[in-house]
């Protein structure tokens, strides 16, 4: 689709002038990292004649890049946080601390866990993906009522003291279930809070760090072995109060079981009417815009076009999220939608539990002590860009 092509999709409806008009709507869904930057970009320049509201069940929204060194001991939970309050009154922005339960394109309108609706003229979504509970009871039976799921992130962030009071009474085994980026870190950053527990990760199919170059993966594996984390790569097919069931048959015996693995869309997306690709992610354009609705955009692991392992970081919404908000106001004020591709290349900072971290771009890899710092100031600078004003 050419550029007259994508300004065309993204006039404004206007089916609703005349008698009893109301202003035109820009409904954003999420306070992921790419809508936070809209917020921030709509307190320094103000859509006219836009009414925007922003649906966020949550009233801050957790930087998921540091929360392995939140686990690991080394930052309390409100430094890993940015509140929503000071960025919602500094855009002037409407706030309903709702959660989402239906999405109709056709209609244009989203139904709230409230059962109120709203109408809108443009939609944005940036809830991230999810770990439906359901899906993955039925993958791996006894995951609902005894695993520890690391999404939603706010409650898993609200469990995790749990945890570490039972740490301190006694060394405990703690089963680690996932194999990509963020089980790799728990695993490691649980290590270094829990030094006397007994650590296992367990990776599934897929061999430890298979999404990641092979120089990146022996650096993984190698770190892995030094801080004395067992990896079994083996597939969990159940969950005990005592243990995880493996497929080989045997059981790992198993006081705290973490579930990173799942990344699944929203419930809600599957009867939306949006085009969803085979995972049932909202399928988008150059423009971060659906392909079968012009007036709505969707950034982030709700979406098709994101490194979700790079959506982690403060990296991404420093890369997405301007566009977006330049996306979004074009969309809203007939202007001309730009592209946005992510990049070939990567940085990619992987923290190892004990201030030491891994780095890969592209085919390129390093480590020590330094990519920590190099990562702690990353991802502070990040937090500031949202908080140094609240």
């Amino acid at each position: 689709m050419n550029v007259k092509d994508a300004r065309a999709h993204t006039e404004p409806d206007h089916h609703a002038e005349g008698p009893g008009f109301q202003p035109r709507e820009l409904v954003l869904l999420g306070a992921g990292h790419a809508h936070v930057n809209v917020l921030a970009a709509l307190a320094a320049r103000p859509l006219i004649g836009v009414r925007i509201i922003l649906v966020a069940p949550h009233p801050r929204q957790m930087y998921s890049g540091m929360v392995p060194g939140f686990v690991a001991g080394h930052y309390p939970l409100e430094d890993c946080v940015i509140p929503l309050e000071p960025l919602v009154r500094r855009s002037g922005v409407r706030w309903l601390q709702r959660s989402v339960k239906a999405l109709d394109a056709k209609n244009n309108t989203v139904q709230l866990d409230d059962g109120s609706t709203l109408r809108y003229d443009w939609l944005s979504v940036n809830t991230g993906s999810v770990q439906n509970r359901e899906h993955m009871d039925a993958a791996i039976p006894g995951a609902r009522t005894h695993g520890l799921f690391v999404r939603p992130i706010e409650a898993f962030s609200a469990l995790w003291p749990r945890v570490v009071e039972m740490g301190t009474e006694r060394a405990l085994r703690i089963a680690v279930i996932g194999a990509g980026a963020a089980g790799v870190e728990l695993a490691m950053a649980i290590r270094h809070r829990f030094p006397q527990s007994a650590v296992t990760l367990v990776t599934g199919d897929a061999a430890v760090g298979s999404n990641y170059p092979a120089t990146v993966q022996l650096r993984i594996q190698a770190a892995l072995k030094l801080r004395h984390i067992t990896v079994l790569q083996d597939t969990a097919i159940g969950l005990t109060a005592e243990e995880v069931r493996l497929g080989c048959g045997a059981g790992l015996a198993c006081d705290v079981a973490l579930l990173t693995t799942g990344g699944q869309p929203p419930t809600w997306l599957a009867d939306s009417g949006l085009a969803l690709d085979a995972k049932g992610f909202i399928a988008v354009d150059e423009y971060q815009r659906s392909t079968s609705h012009g007036h709505v955009f969707a950034v982030g692991d709700v979406s098709t076009r994101t490194d979700r392992s790079l959506a982690r970081s403060g990296v991404y919404a420093v890369r997405a999220g301007p566009a977006l908000a330049r996306n979004l106001t074009a969309a809203t004020t007939g202007g001309t939608l730009k592209a946005h591709m992510p990049p070939d290349s990567t940085l990619n900072l992987l923290s190892c539990g004990d201030r030491y971290a891994i780095a890969s771009w592209g085919n390129f890899s390093a480590e020590g002590r330094w990519v920590w710092w190099l990562k702690n100031w990353i991802d502070r600078r990040f937090l500031a860009r949202y908080t140094s004003s609240t």
